[in-house]
């Protein structure tokens, strides 16, 4: 499942300007020389039609609901470009694997989804093209800049921004007002209404924490102002416990250790059993969240709301967890004609309606123009009519841009992973959970030839 992001208006810097990690990961990976590995179209003639009157037929590869409607919906709004769609698994449940695999064996598609997480592992590897030539400026320049930037690597463009994800709290107001729950704004008190919560109903929980997810737990550290991935010069530096992190591990143990948040995997039959029962008052997600719960819980319609999420100090702080983007494989010889279709479900009001006529989709456009649309075509009806995506704007908005992915993202999650669901149930502890991504992540690293301290 995608993961979705968001928009800074707050920043000093101009749309195409660079963060400080960002610009740290712009020097290691050029001067590191992955960069150059990489696939490139040639001359390319596809940049809507080939001659002779002749659609270009591309394929696409993707996961995201909505996918199939939007391909539909190109395909019928003009005929130079002709889009073959097929669906594959989520990235991290075999999606990513089949794409890397089909670039190994010369018969990758013209366009496949990346989540931001993963781009720079696939830009190392080689797996893909820089479309710079094919993205102009002024499209650029529509696009939320932490989402720029996240695709920008060694000074080349290698995907085109569709969504951003920022952080969000989902919660049962029924059941938050018959408890006499105030909606937390700091991480303290999520702490109080936890414990408010479990002692006026034993079985219930706030929230629930993913033992299977890493990404989530990313997302704190990375609203918390962690920064795990720099790179200075030639030279990769890992730090999965910093100041921040620590921060973070050590709040999480802590509620786990309490037993004041259930400890169920993400999307699973049992978190999905809680949320309709109501032992689970809330979810910790992202802005795609909002049409996740609408589609899982039709039932609920009305019952719900979206608050920020929780701050350290009350103050806007957002993490992203997950996003998309679309790029364009090495080998594809059709790389003008991929990211025009790109460029159309990014920016066009057409392509956003398009995504969202799923009715489960709550897709938040990297594209800031096209948040009216993409409001206007969600149907807000489950939320009460609430206004949610002026929520996401304002969560979007205060997007720490100091965060930047590591080239061996895959290795680090994995790592952690492996150790979450023990330490959620005491067999080790998230500290350690941690630590073996910052071991992990280090060791591969140098296993590829690169520099790293950590």
């Amino acid at each position: 499942m995608s993961r979705s992001m968001r928009r800074s208006t707050s920043r000093s810097r101009s749309r195409t300007g660079t963060s400080p990690a960002l610009t740290g990961t712009v020097a290691a990976v050029a001067a590191l020389a992955l960069l150059p590995a990489c696939g490139s179209g040639g001359d390319d003639p596809s940049a809507s039609a080939t001659g002779g009157g002749k659609p270009v037929t591309i394929t696409f590869w993707g996961w995201a609901k909505g996918s199939r409607e939007v391909v539909d919906a190109f395909n019928a709004a003009q005929k130079d470009i002709r889009v073959r769609f097929e669906e594959i698994p989520s990235g991290n449940a075999g999606g990513y694997a089949k794409i890397s695999n089909a670039v190994k064996a010369g018969n990758a598609p013209d366009l496949v989804s990346v989540e931001y997480p993963s781009l720079p592992e696939f830009v190392s590897q080689g797996a893909l093209q820089d479309i710079g030539a094919h993205l102009p400026e002024d499209v650029r320049g529509q696009l939320l800049p932490q989402a720029v930037e996240l695709t920008t690597l060694g000074g080349k463009n290698w995907a085109v921004p569709f969504d951003a994800a920022p952080q969000a709290f989902y919660y049962r107001k029924d059941l938050f007002a018959r408890y006499g729950v105030d909606v937390p704004t700091t991480w303290a008190e999520f702490e109080a209404a936890a414990e408010k919560v479990r002692k006026a109903d034993a079985r219930a929980r706030i929230a629930t924490f993913f033992p299977d997810d890493p990404t989530t737990f990313e997302a704190m550290a990375w609203q918390a102002g962690a920064q795990w991935f720099k790179a200075e010069g030639d030279t990769w530096k890992v730090n999965t416990t910093d100041a921040a992190t620590n921060k973070v591990t050590a709040y999480w143990q802590g509620l786990l250790d309490d037993g004041l948040v259930h400890d169920d995997a993400s999307f699973s039959p049992e978190w999905t059993s809680s949320l309709k029962n109501g032992t689970t008052l809330g979810y910790l997600g992202a802005s795609w969240g909002a049409g996740v719960l609408k589609g899982t819980l039709p039932e609920q319609s009305g019952k719900w709301a979206v608050a920020p999420v929780p701050t350290w100090d009350g103050g806007p702080a957002s993490g992203m967890l997950g996003g998309s983007t679309f790029a364009v494989p090495k080998g594809s010889e059709k790389a003008g004609a991929a990211v025009e279709f790109a460029t159309w479900m990014a920016t066009t009001e057409e392509g956003v309606r398009a995504r969202i006529a799923s009715g489960t989709s709550s897709a938040f456009p990297a594209a800031t123009a096209l948040r009216p649309v993409a409001k206007e075509a969600f149907d807000a009806g489950f939320y009460g009519g609430q206004d949610i995506y002026r929520l996401f704007e304002g969560a979007g908005a205060s997007i720490n841009p100091n965060w930047a992915w590591g080239p061996a993202t895959g290795t680090t999650n994995l790592a952690i992973k492996d150790r979450l669901g023990k330490a959620a149930r005491g067999g080790t502890t998230l500290a350690d959970a941690v630590r073996a991504g910052h071991d992990a992540t280090v060791a591969e690293l140098k296993k590829r030839g690169l520099k790293v301290e950590g």
